[in-house]
């Protein structure tokens, strides 16, 4: 019986220094049944002489040119060009293990449609990981491998964008990469989330994923954090928020003030709480702002909360707790 294809997409630009090591560890595959679809977006490196070089070696790497501009034009490129029953993302700076192909689509198998499969992730770099990467590594390995990536989805991109997996089928019924919303990895999670795809255990490492300072994630004005804020908020109110409860929104640093300016720009009420002595019973934006310890006093709060401190964060899970509060119904964390 012929093992099913997948069809592997990668957009790539100036990446020269790191893309043949890419298209090594794909050819290195412990499955074999692949084509991958990948789209040279207006480099002006070397990257696609080297690509053209390994695709003419091997009929499963396809070599496109970018007809438009940015990821999401070359991903949507690449889609319209795949064979594969299954579909998976790859980035052109990072390196695939051996078995990464050969999980993912067993687990799919075995799952099923309306499924995600996903794996861990390990961050490398040739100047050392930074904290902050770290850190993201754990927190999402760790709901990865329970497969509880989407209850915390309003914090970070919850599955990893170059390292998941999903039936053709399920991506087309989700509109695939057609939405043109940055971060688009973060957007097509809220996606899968939007449309009940099960996001399957893994506790195995797939993916080597490199960090550099010019790696797009970090450069491109795409990727600031008024975009993830954005698109938080817009899943937010079309997915979860419950206009029966009060809204709440927590902290007021920037990402709070931001949050809160959006809101009323949208006409949606709510009440504002912080924990600054400073800031409290202070107007902003015509609010007075509340004590944390007000927040019993609402009738059927949705809280929002933008408290980054991770001990804050505990405080306030417990205190939720003691309120019997459910994560996502009751309450949210932006950060």
């Amino acid at each position: 019986m012929q093992a099913s294809l997948i069809s592997i997409l990668i957009p790539f630009k100036n990446t020269e220094a790191f893309i043949a090591e890419c298209l090594e560890s794909i050819l290195k595959q412990t499955y074999i049944n692949w084509e991958l679809l990948i789209v040279d977006d207006s480099s002006t490196d070397n990257s696609y002489k080297i690509v053209k070089q390994f695709a003419a070696k091997d009929n499963r790497i396809k070599l496109l040119k970018n007809s438009g501009n940015g990821i999401i034009d070359a991903l949507q490129l690449a889609f319209k060009h795949t064979n594969g029953e299954f579909i998976t993302r790859m980035d052109s700076d990072d390196i695939m293990r051996r078995n990464k192909l050969e999980t993912l689509v067993n687990n799919l198998l075995k799952y099923g449609k309306q499924h995600v499969a996903v794996g861990l992730v390990h961050y490398f770099s040739d100047d050392g990981v930074k904290d902050g990467y770290k850190s993201y590594e754990v927190w999402l390995n760790n709901l990865t491998k329970t497969g509880s990536n989407y209850s915390e989805i309003y914090k970070e991109c919850v599955i990893p964008s170059p390292c998941w997996m999903i039936h053709k089928s399920d991506l087309i019924a989700c509109d695939a990469f057609k939405p043109n919303r940055y971060p688009e990895d973060y957007d097509l999670a809220f996606r899968f989330y939007k449309h009940n795809f099960k996001c399957i255990p893994c506790d195995t490492i797939l993916h080597n994923w490199r960090d550099y300072s010019s790696r797009t994630s970090r450069t491109h004005v795409h990727y600031a954090e008024n975009h993830f804020i954005d698109l938080k908020l817009h899943y937010f109110i079309t997915l979860n928020f419950n206009k029966s409860k009060t809204l709440v929104v927590w902290g007021a640093g920037n990402k709070g003030k931001t949050i809160a300016k959006t809101l009323i720009e949208k006409n949606i009420n709510f009440e504002w709480i912080c924990d600054n002595p400073n800031k409290i019973g202070r107007d902003i934006y015509g609010k007075i702002l509340k004590p944390f310890n007000s927040l019993k006093e609402i009738k059927n709060p949705q809280s929002i909360i933008t408290v980054a401190n991770k001990n804050s964060q505990q405080e306030i899970r417990d205190y939720m707790n003691t309120l019997d509060f459910r994560p996502i119904n009751d309450y949210v964390f932006f950060c």
